[in-house]
């Protein structure tokens, strides 16, 4: 290729191009000999000797098509991919552990008064305990003994479900307003002190204990839904599923960690302590979290450079400052949203009688004490919460080397987190009195849904990043309320006909897994929809 210079030089890397007399000048940086430079340009110098492309071309090119081919050219420097920064010795890596143990501690808060229950009624004796055991526990020094009827004690546990739901659609409103950083902070604080207030409010009365239960479901509510937000700002598209499933899986190894330590410590220094023990926690996290977390990576003192620019460049398309009303009518029409809908409501039905359940059905099945239920109880929790962080990992390494879409991932790992536990659950029933049997069928059933970390529980974020938390406060209600439909029919039926009750229950469970399944699976997006997509504006 031969360029013809007057007045200037041919080896010219900066070529300045006069656009349409508007005396602007675009600096394009390109080497001359590129393979993809416009062919057959003439290329002339001004006065000054420096290089300009004049509107004179050959081959009879126009100077508008001669814009269009030099227009990606200019645009190539912005369109570099960024650098990544480390994974697992990263910033983002960090605040998603800080997240789990957040997360770990409010489910904790929230769980164990389902053990300490045990004792703090005097209607209820340990299984398989000797009697001296048994009046060590009951102790009125260390373990008050209450007279509540099965009834307020079902409506104490379930209180705190109450301000959960309440506070789900307000705070996905609220924390794309105001910073989450505060939001959760405060609420986490809330939920501390109300666990440190729970011994002494069961000491006042049954409705006080109802009422500090309420509060603190709003505030683990809370929590629970303003840190989806955080994502939008710091989680990589293609690190979605690891950040996320690593920062959720704290709700499923919650449950373990109490199961576990809940006994102990009740023998040991009574069942206040429990409460104390973890408000104490989480008032601690709190400060780590209130001193450590910032809203948006560009803020952050402690970051490392090269991260943030690598998280900024990777959401520059999908995250904007600006704040733009809620499309709430676009919302309702999109069949996306109702899939995920659909499938969350699915994911809670099942796994909300897997979590409720499993110590009743361990203990008709094969009649253990207290100890080992609840340490088998917890088996399920725990490897749940070693598959889902599998789960995020998978999926991120199916995105990362191109090898599956995001929408084929996602609905990938929604079956496997649907369809897997349905069957597992299905088989128990048959099993009869197997005891391994019956231990290794509930912990496949129990670990196989955390697969949906990866599937339909992050979906919101590929559709609609922006409007990522109100979404997951959305579909989470609507979960919540399969959750408690599942709960409460499983009680009537377990009520109403003993014998066949959890082959109903598991089959009804099934048939809710598949019907959801096939929904989401047929309607199912991951593509940004129309509605969540931000206004561009031209400058010139």
């Amino acid at each position: 290729m031969q360029y013809h210079i007057p007045g200037g030089t041919a080896d010219s890397n900066s070529i300045c191009k006069d656009l349409a007399d508007a005396r602007a000048k675009i600096s394009v940086v390109f080497p001359l000999d590129s393979p993809t430079w416009p062919q057959n340009k003439q290329i002339v110098a001004d006065g000054g000797g420096s290089p300009q492309m004049g509107s004179s071309v050959s081959g009879g090119q126009t100077l508008q098509q001669e814009e269009k081919q030099l227009q990606p050219l200019m645009q190539m420097d912005n369109q570099l991919p960024p650098k990544k920064a480390p994974d697992f010795c990263s910033f983002r890596y960090g605040l998603s552990f800080l997240l789990h143990c957040c997360n770990v501690i409010t489910m904790a808060q929230r769980t164990c008064l389902n053990l300490t229950m045990v004792v703090m009624v005097n209607s209820t004796d340990p299984h398989g305990l000797p009697n001296t055991s048994t009046k060590k526990l009951l102790d009125n020094i260390k373990n008050p003994v209450y007279n509540w009827s099965p009834d307020i004690q079902g409506i104490i546990l379930s209180s705190i479900f109450y301000g959960f739901v309440i506070i789900q659609v307000p705070i996905g409103y609220f924390s794309r307003i105001y910073s989450v950083k505060k939001i959760i902070g405060f609420a986490l604080c809330l939920s501390s002190v109300i666990s440190l207030l729970i011994p002494p409010a069961a000491g006042i009365g049954e409705a006080w204990l109802i009422a500090c239960r309420t509060v603190q479901g709003a505030a683990q509510g809370i929590v629970g839904t303003a840190q989806f937000e955080i994502h939008v700002k710091w989680a990589p598209p293609l690190e979605r599923g690891r950040l996320t499933s690593m920062s959720t899986s704290g709700f499923l190894l919650g449950p373990f960690i109490v199961l576990v330590v809940t006994g102990v410590i009740c023998e040991s220094l009574g069942w206040p302590m429990v409460f104390y023990i973890f408000g104490a926690c989480g008032c601690a996290l709190c400060l780590l979290w209130l001193f450590l977390f910032y809203d948006d990576p560009k803020d952050h003192p402690c970051i490392s450079i090269r991260e943030k620019e690598y998280i900024t460049s990777s959401l520059v398309q999908q995250v904007s400052s600006s704040r733009q009303s809620l499309p709430i009518k676009a919302m309702l029409k999109s069949l996306p949203v109702w899939a995920i809908s659909i499938g969350t409501f699915t994911f809670f039905w099942s796994n909300n009688i897997m979590t409720a359940y499993t110590p009743i059905f361990i203990d008709s099945m094969l009649h253990v004490n207290v100890k080992e239920n609840g340490f088998l109880s917890s088996l399920p929790s725990l490897f749940a919460c070693i598959c889902g962080i599998l789960a995020g990992h998978l999926s991120d390494f199916f995105l990362v080397r191109n090898i599956l879409s995001v929408t084929v991932v996602r609905k990938l790992f929604t079956a496997a987190g649907l369809l897997l536990p349905a069957i597992f659950s299905v088989c128990l029933p048959y099993l009869g009195s197997s005891f391994y049997g019956i231990v290794i069928f509930l912990i496949l059933a129990g670990a196989t849904s955390s697969f949906s970390l990866g599937g339909v529980l992050i979906n919101a974020l590929d559709i609609a990043p922006r409007y990522f938390g109100f979404i997951k406060a959305y579909t989470t209600l609507i979960g919540m309320i399969g959750g408690l439909i599942s709960s409460t029919l499983t009680g009537l039926i377990l009520k109403q006909d003993p014998e066949s009750a959890w082959f109903k229950t598991f089959i009804i469970m099934a048939a809710i897994n598949v019907t959801g399944l096939i929904f989401y699976l047929i309607v199912g997006e991951a593509e940004i929809q129309d509605w969540a997509k931000e206004k561009q504006h031209t400058r010139l």
